[in-house]
């Protein structure tokens, strides 16, 4: 998958740490063409001390962790997206002035993908309340809740999954929502998820039900928040919305931490 953060972030942490760096594109590569995941992690193991894949299935970066005999980090996938949650504790920790085992955040939006699992994931192994608002049919796998449950028992969190918003919200430190359409989906999925998510979409209002006044707002961006991006003013032609999950007015507020956490 492109990348503005995730590639940056790596790049240079690793020059930080005096580690050279290789950047392969999907499409200067012959991985899945020419050469199996196997054989490539293989190959790329001998050269590097490490590996950072981003890209669409998880099973990529599990075989490549596999077979390669070098640490590999998941950069992003469909299902988990775990570096960025390093950044999400740490942003958390600095704003709340509290332990995070103390800590309530929201999930809103569409729950299936790798911010709602990851997050999930992360709040439930440190201890904290965790809410997902989304519609049923968007909440994450049975799996993933089931193993995040189980986790939580053990670390004294708290799991909710629910389909309502203002429920979700409700005493939270930290409100989360993410794009509604993701990376490689059709554009014909942006009016069925419009229409199944417009209840869960991030306003001035919603941040108000919190009932926190030092309630912040997180997102992993890009945000689709306002008409100046190709996507944001197609939105807008097409849908008639300004800013899609998240309103300019919350993006641009002092609630809104994203750039801290970026």
């Amino acid at each position: 998958k492109t990348s503005t953060r995730t590639r940056c972030a790596f790049e240079v942490a690793a020059r930080d740490q005096g580690a050279g760096v290789t950047y392969l594109e999907p499409s200067a590569s012959q991985i899945r063409h020419k050469e199996s995941i196997k054989d490539t992690a293989r190959v790329l193991g001998r050269m590097y001390d490490g590996i950072e894949y981003r890209g669409f299935g998880q099973d990529v970066v599990e075989e490549l962790a596999k077979y390669a005999g070098v640490p590999v980090f998941n950069g992003l996938t469909n299902e988990f997206h775990p570096t960025q949650m390093l950044a999400d504790a740490l942003t958390m920790r600095e704003h709340s002035g509290k332990p995070l085992n103390q800590t309530a955040f929201a999930y809103v939006g569409d729950a299936r993908y790798n911010m709602a699992n990851s997050l999930l994931v992360l709040g439930a192994k440190l201890g904290m309340d965790v809410r997902i608002g989304a519609p049923k049919t968007l909440w994450p796998s049975e799996n993933i809740v089931a193993r995040a449950r189980a986790v939580a028992e053990e670390t004294g969190g708290k799991i909710l999954l629910t389909e309502n918003a203002e429920e979700a919200v409700k005493g939270v430190d930290f409100i989360h929502t993410d794009v509604w359409v993701s990376m490689g989906e059709p554009k014909e999925a942006w009016q069925e998820r419009i229409d199944l998510l417009k209840d869960y979409r991030v306003t001035p209002e919603l941040m108000a039900v919190s009932g926190n006044p030092q309630v912040k707002f997180m997102h992993c961006l890009p945000a689709f928040h306002n008409r100046e991006t190709k996507v944001g003013e197609w939105i807008y032609e097409t849908f008639g919305l300004n800013g899609v999950e998240v309103t300019e007015e919350v993006f641009e507020s002092s609630a809104s931490i994203v750039f801290d956490q970026a």
